[in-house]
């Protein structure tokens, strides 16, 4: 009998159950079967007046821009369908990154303090048959998003939100000056829509045309008490070489109750794919080794599984007028991290300027609201990495080739210190410190970078090279693009401001994306 009905039988969550719906959902992918969505309208009568300025669909990574958005004073309505709480489960962050919450007022140190239920050092970065590099202070700190959601709910009520749980959006109409959002019998009216829905909302199926993503990171994990050793984790580590056409990776974090660990890989969403059921018995028949742990005297506390798309159009841009996708349905992190409550803090801040703007200009038309999720070429370069990372169903390559190509790269980058190796452990890339990696690894490890060539192919090769360019571009732009804006802020009046609006926001939002798209927004 495989292991995994056993172990998910006795873990809290009927999980057995989810995990088989879930596969379902992975099926239709892979065929390419599922039907696209039609929720969206257009149409050319007004809307008159209206009761909100954004309305946000999907609760868990809305709340975070919905407070900070009401916050800034916008009548502000968050759509939730199902009761609005966060999962048991962590989300590991660096503490860094949580600074924005506080720095837009949205939490105290306090309230900050009391969502953190674990911290850990240090971490390790290993692969197999090569040297193991460990970090301080990256992905350590362990938030629990119950307290994390609720904390920011309250505070979104208390500033004047307005939240409806247990309303599923069913479907919205862009007329000229608003949008019409219909939950049930009730059409709710606003300026702007938000959709922070995730992954598979129907908004951004709808927006992409039902396109089969051309990545996938499939996850399997658990949480469970009874490891001997749990004062460590682990940001990136495998102990084997490819199987199944897959590279396994592993990560491992000490937990509130117990010590997480998941197992993932990179893929596509081949027909021939193997099943997410599949994955977890995979899962549970390495963990053993990979934890030095007899499976028997773990207790299951939590399954953890899921796949997480990843589009090269990305992030989304929408396609109509007054509809904005964030969070996970924008696609703004890199095909390399699955989850996006990091990338949502990353652009919390650059996220809540612009759409304030927007709004208060009201310029939401759809190319200007597309400034608002532009082109990264710091994001766009990873989908090479994430190819470098992943086997095709048909492809051969020697089994211990992505392992080998791997340690050579973080070991260059461990050799080149924490300027080239912390910010890409934390999903942000720089030009100067990925020009210095790949020279390094270039030198000391030629015959290993050689190999990437008839890996992914040429054509691949030639794209990524464009990205890298404009990487360079976007670098040597960003420090023009304040000049200007100091040089405009120091000249101008709020009355010159408030008369060329359009233009202003347009400035503003092309700065940001040189900063944020070059990784000039990281700093330690």
């Amino acid at each position: 009998m495989n292991l995994t009905p056993q172990i998910l039988d006795r873990t809290p969550g009927n999980p057995l159950a989810n995990l088989r719906r879930a596969d379902g959902l992975w099926e239709a992918i892979k065929k390419n079967s599922a039907p696209v969505p039609n929720v969206i309208q257009n149409s050319n009568t007004p809307l008159g007046d209206t009761d909100w300025d954004v309305i946000i669909c999907g609760g868990t990574l809305g709340i975070i821009i919905g407070a900070a958005l009401q916050g800034q004073g916008w009548r502000t309505l968050l759509l939730e369908r199902g009761v609005l709480r966060g999962r048991e489960q962590e989300w590991n962050i660096s503490r860094r990154e949580l600074d924005v919450l506080l720095e837009l007022e949205l939490l105290t140190e306090a309230q900050l303090n009391e969502a953190i239920v674990t911290e850990y050092n240090p971490a390790r970065v290993s692969f197999f048959e090569g040297p193991e590099i460990w970090v301080r202070d990256i992905l350590n700190i362990g938030i629990r998003p119950v307290t994390l959601l609720e904390m920011l709910k309250q505070t979104f009520l208390a500033a004047g939100g307005k939240l409806l749980e247990g309303t599923a959006f069913e479907g919205a109409v862009v007329h000229p000056d608003g949008v019409s959002v219909q939950t049930g019998e009730d059409a709710l009216k606003g300026r702007l829509l938000l959709d922070a829905m995730g992954h598979f909302s129907p908004i951004v199926r709808q927006a992409r045309g039902g396109s089969k993503p051309d990545a996938i990171c499939m996850v399997a994990g658990s949480c469970a008490t009874g490891y001997e050793n749990n004062e460590t984790g682990d940001l990136f580590a495998s102990f084997t070489p490819i199987q199944h056409q897959c590279q396994y990776f592993w990560e491992a974090f000490p937990a509130r109750d117990g010590r997480t660990t998941y197992l993932f890989t990179y893929l596509d969403a081949h027909p021939d794919r193997f099943s997410l059921e599949f994955f977890f018995e995979e899962y549970l028949r390495l963990l053993p080794e990979y934890q030095d742990v007899d499976l028997a005297q773990l207790d299951f506390k939590r399954a953890l599984f899921g796949f997480f798309p990843s589009y090269r159009n990305s992030p989304l841009k929408s396609p109509w007028n007054r509809i904005l996708p964030v969070g996970d349905s924008s696609s703004s992190q890199s095909p390399l991290s699955f989850g996006g409550f990091g990338a949502m803090l990353r652009h919390l801040k650059r996220l809540n300027d612009g759409i304030g703007d927007a709004l208060r200009g009201d310029i939401l038309d759809r190319d200007a609201l597309a400034l608002l999720q532009p082109y990264q070429p710091n994001l766009s370069v990873t989908w090479l990495f994430q190819q470098t990372m992943s086997v095709g169903v048909n492809q051969k390559i020697a089994p211990n080739a992505i392992n080998e190509l791997l340690s050579a790269v973080f070991d260059a980058m461990a050799k080149l210190g924490d300027p080239v190796l912390r910010p890409f452990l934390q999903d942000v890339v720089q030009f100067g410190s990925l020009s210095q990696a790949l020279f390094k690894t270039s030198i000391d490890s030629p015959l290993v970078v050689t190999k990437v060539i008839p890996q992914v192919g040429l054509p691949p090769l030639v794209n990524w090279m464009r990205h890298y360019l404009s990487l360079g571009a976007y670098n040597a732009l960003l420090p023009l693009g304040e000049a200007v804006a100091n040089w405009q802020n120091a000249r101008s009046t709020q009355k010159d401001i408030q008369k060329n609006a359009r233009g202003q926001y347009y400035l503003d939002r092309w700065i940001q994306a040189w900063k944020y798209g070059s990784g000039g927004d990281y700093h330690e």
